[in-house]
């Protein structure tokens, strides 16, 4: 059981990073075999996935602390254009952040510098949500 959910928090961890993985044909292997209680399952992935999130969260902040948008040839001004549309739409699209494109816009946040308690609050639910829809599926109670 152990070695099941290391393998799933390092499964979950990285594929919420910007390394192309996917936890979820790993998450329903376990949740087939029965290698542990799913909402341990669940709980293990989410909290993998989620901080995972806040890896790429840290990229964008220290990208963003070294000026990454005039690398970019990216005017202050369409940046402070950009920032304040992500102030206000573009922090909803972490709701979607467990989309595998999507998900890159947990390196935007942390560029934009959105609140932490935002990006947490936002992301977990994400991810969690993610999980347990995925733990339905499988068990046959939906689709």
């Amino acid at each position: 059981m152990i070695a099941g959910l290391v393998g799933l928090f390092g499964a979950a961890f990285l594929a919420a990073t910007l390394i192309p993985f996917n936890s979820e044909v790993i998450f329903v292997g376990l949740q087939l075999g029965g290698v542990a209680p799913l909402w341990l399952m669940v709980a293990v992935a989410s909290v993998a996935n989620t901080l995972g999130a806040f890896l790429n969260y840290w990229i964008g902040l220290r990208l963003e602390d070294r000026g990454a948008h005039r690398w970019m040839r990216i005017p202050d001004a369409q940046f402070d254009r950009a920032h304040h549309w992500w102030e206000r739409w573009g922090i909803w699209t972490l709701l979607l952040s467990w989309l595998p494109v999507v998900e890159l816009t947990t390196v935007l946040a942390g560029a934009m510098r959105t609140p932490l308690w935002q990006f947490t609050l936002l992301v977990t639910l994400a991810k969690t949500g993610r999980y347990i829809g995925l733990a339905l599926i499988t068990a046959g109670l939906f689709g």
